[in-house]
């Protein structure tokens, strides 16, 4: 119960509406104890009536005894009929309050975890699983709903229910209430004893929902591959095995539960079975009347349902628990990425990396090693070298994805470390190797380049301005739906140049003072890369540039390149400087030329 203690502020919250759920609940219960009293009174009085009636027959107002009986039953069906309507409107009151509660608490539940999520880092993404953090926001924050609604709702019914009914029965005999109570410790005892295996259950049901969640939402991401390797049959019985696992495990905790609440009947039936048996015994002295022993049977039978719910109200709880165990673990998870408050007025965008290195602190690996270097604005600074020498991790230290774990990166002569994140980010365009598109059409992901920074006035002439730089706006027209055409999720619509290039209108629809395009043209042909080159010369006036690319083509104009090798930096100059030293640079350079020959191609780099 410790981790559904983080619940007790949305508890605090919504104090008011719950407080005026629990007095309907008072309410609902009043007016559900009353019809067993005017049963009890409707037996007694009918008795002594029939009695005395049959000691009238034969006299004249015999008759109108009769009818004076029948219309005393009358009056008490009336009322228990009104009795019940009371009941039923308060309940409806009852669960309009608190059941309503539980939406709203796991509506800010959900909001506050979704928060959470977009403020964690980089390392955290990388080391969890996509559908595993979608199932702590759905299937979870389901479970802790129902403990907060539902089984919220039956314990204050089944506590408010027990105050009335057993003062109710203590005031008319304490000895007979003990008796039809006696197996309510026994009852105890059993809930305790099995809220125990529910919790465990629960967590492993958990688990293996999650582990269910994650291979499913990576098998329909991953569709196109599993279908291109004809991996449909093992990728189906992977499902299988996984989905029998959790099958197997929901059906432990539901045998668990087909056990428990038969036993929670069988305890009830006793307590009606003493109930008939002591209070005959009383009224055969004369203690109790006829009433009092149905008033009773009503009270138990009132009790049966609560008393039974218990083992579901308690397996709701343990299933709560450990769902809310497994947000609270995201939730106590602290951004390693933390924002700083500074932000230099103008910004003028001049980038200086001073002795910085950076290790991935699961692997240990060290992706790059002492780097010194600036970018001036106006200035273009372009990095090559072979894969895995660390030049998307120099992308990621400057969008601040990792913080070094040597060094600084100073912006405009402040540490990025102190900057205010969310202005620096505003002014950054940024374009990763891994191009990612949304579920939309093609203006609004061109468009959410500019309205991530709060621009909501965006015009069209913008976006297809952007698109016309990023050399994508005369295919974009080439569509039947044009600039309204839906890409599919990640683009898949699109091919791998297509969704290169909308990402880079993404990125220059924000005109920003830092322009970092990681590997950005390497899906498209070298037609199109010079076309978009020669735009950009045009874009990236007086803006600082980081180009990332495999390709010399895409590096060789820069103001300055530097060649990486395992992380270090091997050589740096411009492109006729390099070429000159006849290095590594130049080496790539007669490579990247002659398999362009080959290919029945003109070079573009001779």
């Amino acid at each position: 119960m410790r981790s559904l203690a983080y619940l007790n502020k949305f508890f605090f919250k919504y104090r008011w509406r719950l407080g005026v759920g629990i007095l309907f609940v008072t309410i609902s219960n009043f007016f559900g104890i009353v019809p067993a009293q005017l049963i009890r009174n409707a037996l007694d009085q009918s008795e002594q009536m029939i009695s005395y009636y049959h000691l009238l027959t034969g006299f004249e107002f015999a008759k109108q005894f009769r009818n004076e009986l029948s219309f005393n039953l009358i009056l008490f069906v009336a009322l228990i009929l009104l009795m019940a309507l009371l009941k039923g409107f308060f309940m409806f009151l009852m669960r309009q309050t608190i059941i309503v509660v539980s939406r709203y608490i796991e509506f800010d539940l959900k909001n506050e975890i979704y928060d959470h999520y977009q403020k964690l880092d980089y390392t955290f993404y990388s080391g969890n699983r996509t559908g595993d953090l979608m199932n702590r926001i759905s299937e979870d924050v389901s479970r802790v709903r129902m403990y907060v609604g539902p089984a919220l709702m039956y314990t204050v019914n089944l506590i408010v229910m027990f105050v009335l009914i057993i003062g109710a029965m203590l005031r008319v005999n304490p000895m007979l209430t003990f008796f039809a109570l006696l197996p309510l410790p026994l009852l105890s005892v059993i809930i305790y004893i099995v809220q125990e295996i529910i919790n465990k259950k629960s967590e492993r049901v958990q688990a293996k929902l999650s582990d269910l969640s994650t291979h499913v939402q990576e098998s329909l991401s991953g569709i196109r591959v599993i279908k291109s390797f004809v991996r449909e049959p093992e990728n189906l019985n992977r499902f299988s095995v996984l989905s029998d696992s959790y099958k197997a495990r929901s059906l432990e905790l539901v045998r668990v539960n087909s056990l428990f609440v038969p036993t929670l009947l069988l305890l009830i039936g006793l307590s009606t079975i003493f109930t008939i048996y002591i209070g005959g015994l009383y009224v055969i002295d004369g203690t109790l009347t006829i009433g009092n022993i149905a008033e009773f049977i009503i009270y138990i039978n009132m009790l049966m349902w609560p008393v039974a719910s218990l083992g579901w109200v308690v397996s709701l709880v343990q299933r709560a628990a450990a769902s809310q165990s497994r947000i609270n673990e995201f939730l106590e998870t602290k951004p390693e990425i933390v924002s700083g408050s500074l932000f230099p007025e103008p910004f003028k965008g001049r980038v200086e990396f001073i002795g910085v290195s950076y290790t991935y602190p699961h692997s240990g690996i060290e992706a790059v090693k002492d780097l010194n270097f600036t970018i001036q604005p106006g200035e273009s600074l372009a990095i090559t070298g072979k894969t895995g020498s660390g030049k998307s991790t120099i992308a990621a230290l400057l969008v601040r994805q990792v913080d070094p774990t040597e060094g600084k990166v100073l912006i405009d002569g402040i540490d990025l470390k102190q900057l205010d994140l969310h202005k620096y980010r505003e002014v950054l365009g940024y374009v990763p190797q891994d191009t990612f598109l949304f579920s939309d059409t093609i203006y609004n992901n061109i468009a959410f380049g500019r309205s991530v920074a709060g621009d909501v006035g965006i015009t069209s002439k913008q976006v297809t301005e952007a698109a016309d730089y990023a050399s994508i706006h005369n295919n974009i027209e080439k569509f039947p739906a044009k600039y309204q055409t839906r890409v599919g999720e990640r683009g898949i619509t699109l091919s791998g140049g297509q969704k290169q290039r909308i990402c880079i209108a993404r990125a220059l629809v924000r005109d920003p003072s830092v322009l970092i395009f990681d590997d950005c043209l390497s899906a498209v042909d070298t037609e199109t890369e010079d076309r978009i080159l020669r735009n950009l010369n045009i874009v990236m006036k007086n803006k600082s540039v980081l180009i990332i690319g495999h390709r010399i083509s895409s590096v060789m104009n820069a103001h300055k390149i530097i060649v990486l090798h395992q992380g270090a930096v091997a050589e740096s100059g411009d492109h006729n400087s390099l070429l000159a030293e006849g290095g590594m640079y130049a080496n790539l350079f007669k490579i990247q030329a002659m398999s362009n020959l080959r290919s029945g191609g003109q070079s573009d780099y001779l």
